[in-house]
């Protein structure tokens, strides 16, 4: 077991997220959507420390990741980075027996933040919402400070975190049903200097491939010609 893993969550069931996956990726997604595009499957490493970055359009997204980069793909878990809110109640006792945990985005906590190391620390795969939040409007891509820190404290402990930017799009923007969905990943990226110019320089990369990816998406869905 992760060292800190019972202070936030219950790791991951097998018995819990193999009925998840059944549920989600062979009932929930290929009935719901038409066609589910996968772009960029070269970009995703299959081994080692590594952060999944994508872009936050819908709820969807969060069952999008793990059919593109989950289990069945890499033959390890997406473990989500989840909000606090979104941790209470019945899908609170869900997310936690999934190896979700909670993290408050205006005041992360150092327990959250040494846990998502010590988790890349164990060689596994975590996925972080750069956004913090869904964003339909279309306004640019505006990345919250965390992942960068997170970044920087595992470099610090030595792990080379790569992290790779992941656009998600839908055909309409409140996806539909028998709509087309598509999930674009693009090169991994790192940070291997700390400090703010460091952290600003990675946003600003991180911002740019994640805006390439989901243009990358929209074409794939139709919604750029």
């Amino acid at each position: 077991m992760v060292k800190r893993e019972t202070n936030l969550c219950l790791g991951v069931d097998s018995f819990w997220s193999k009925l998840a996956m059944v549920c989600t990726q062979d009932i929930v997604l290929h009935n719901y959507f038409k066609n589910l595009i996968v772009l960029g499957e070269s970009f995703l490493p299959l081994d080692g420390p590594l952060v999944l970055a994508p872009t936050h359009r819908s709820r969807w997204d969060a069952l999008m990741i793990p059919m593109a980069a989950g289990r069945r793909i890499t033959k390890r878990d997406c473990r989500f980075m989840v909000t606090v809110s979104e941790m209470k109640g019945l899908q609170g006792w869900f997310l936690t027996r999934l190896g979700c945990f909670p993290i408050d985005q205006l005041k992360p906590s150092l327990t959250s933040l040494r846990y998502s190391v010590d988790l890349l620390i164990d060689q596994q795969q975590l996925v972080v919402f750069p956004e913090g939040r869904i964003n339909r409007s279309g306004k640019p891509i505006k990345i919250e400070p965390g992942l960068a820190r997170l970044s920087q404290l595992a470099f610090r402990r030595g792990v080379d975190v790569r992290v790779v930017p992941i656009g998600i799009a839908y055909s309409t923007v409140l996806p539909k049903p028998f709509g087309s969905a598509a999930i674009c990943f693009k090169k991994p990226i790192n940070i291997s200097e700390l400090g703010k110019q460091a952290a600003s320089e990675f946003n600003s990369k991180l911002c740019k491939e994640m805006d390439a990816a989901e243009q990358a998406a929209l074409h794939a869905v139709g919604r750029i010609s």
